[in-house]
């Protein structure tokens, strides 16, 4: 007799793994207290969070009657590929690839990568739709983290001296 175990098990047990490995990785960290914190509190304290937040997830998955239960449908294949492509282009595309003499492209050029990408990620893809996506995107991005937060991030492409026009 095989056992069908819920979808929700197994992502309760993810969950339950994920942040536990953050919060062990953030021990490696001072985490300091509630009033005084360290570089290690946030990520502990978000580690600690997703694996309590798994674990209930999951002892849900466990109570539930052989005819509720859920099994794992195949992989999203596609949608795995571009949301994960999406992310490299992001970065690459964000500080560039020194070894291989690709410069940085900039913030904003690393956001519109971004959404183009993983906007191919669904089931149907509207190019106007994700240029919009994009751009309210960038401009949220550009006034939260480079005007309000003042972050020093590259914004534009960035030209090698000596390449100048």
């Amino acid at each position: 007799m095989s056992v069908v175990l819920d979808k929700d098990v197994y992502a309760g047990g993810l969950l339950t793994l994920v942040g536990s490995a953050f919060a062990w990785g953030a021990t490696s960290y001072t985490v300091g207290t509630s009033a005084r914190m360290g570089p290690g509190y946030f990520p502990m304290v978000l580690g600690v969070l997703l694996a309590v937040l798994g674990v209930l997830i999951l002892l849900r998955g466990l109570r539930k009657s052989p005819g509720q239960r859920l099994a794992v449908g195949p992989w999203a294949w596609k949608p795995l590929f571009f949301i994960v492509a999406a992310n490299l282009l992001f970065g690459v595309l964000l500080g560039g690839l020194p070894s291989l003499n690709w410069p940085a492209m900039g913030f904003i050029v690393a956001i519109f990568g971004l959404t183009l990408v993983a906007g191919l990620a669904g089931e149907r893809f509207n190019l106007r739709e994700s240029l919009l996506l994009a751009t309210a995107l960038a401009v949220g991005c550009y006034l939260a983290f480079v005007l309000l937060l003042q972050l020093q991030l590259p914004v534009w492409p960035v030209m090698p001296l000596g390449q100048g026009a």
